[in-house]
């Protein structure tokens, strides 16, 4: 395993799950029985950067709730795996239709479902809370809890890394 800050050097695309990374992993019923999740806006606003800035995005999680395809597909991310039941397969997909390989990929998950694509992925990250068995196998771990801001984080690395943070359109949506 490469050292997280040598990782990133090589990350060319990145890969998120979406409950308890992009949202707090506490979600409310609505009476309609859609799921409703609470997303920080400053991880919207890195996402819709990255994506500018020409680097794939995908999301991929097992909750199949439109509001949540909508809310990505807004920040211009295509490549949104919902309903996902086997995360290794869609990552999988999604580096095949990118000509990309498993080491150029941050990948940020929290939970067991994440397990196999953060033991695959080249630089595997996760949020603050997330369990002990996705901590143990990742090369970092953001300060930041889920919902909270820890995309944000690891999306500024790599571009203040890469020397594309704070240049071209950083500052309009």
């Amino acid at each position: 395993m490469t050292n997280f800050k040598e990782g990133l050097k090589t990350v060319k695309a990145f890969v998120f799950d979406v409950d308890g990374v992009l949202s707090s992993p506490v979600v409310y019923l609505h009476p309609s029985g859609e799921l409703m999740r609470s997303m920080n806006t400053k991880d919207g606003y890195a996402l819709q950067y990255i994506v500018k800035r020409g680097y794939p995005v995908a999301i991929i999680t097992g909750g199949n709730t439109e509001s949540v395809g909508e809310r990505f597909r807004g920040l211009g991310i295509t490549d949104i795996y919902m309903g996902s039941s086997c995360k290794i397969d869609d990552f999988n997909d999604f580096l095949l239709k990118y000509n990309l390989k498993a080491e150029e990929i941050l990948y940020m998950g929290d939970d067991l479902p994440d397990y196999e694509v953060m033991k695959n992925a080249g630089v595997p990250c996760c949020p603050a809370d997330a369990v002990e068995e996705i901590k143990s196998v990742a090369q970092y771990i953001s300060p930041y809890a889920g919902g909270q801001g820890c995309a944000r984080d690891v999306i500024e690395q790599v571009l203040r890394l890469h020397g594309r943070w704070m240049a071209g359109e950083s500052f309009s949506w």
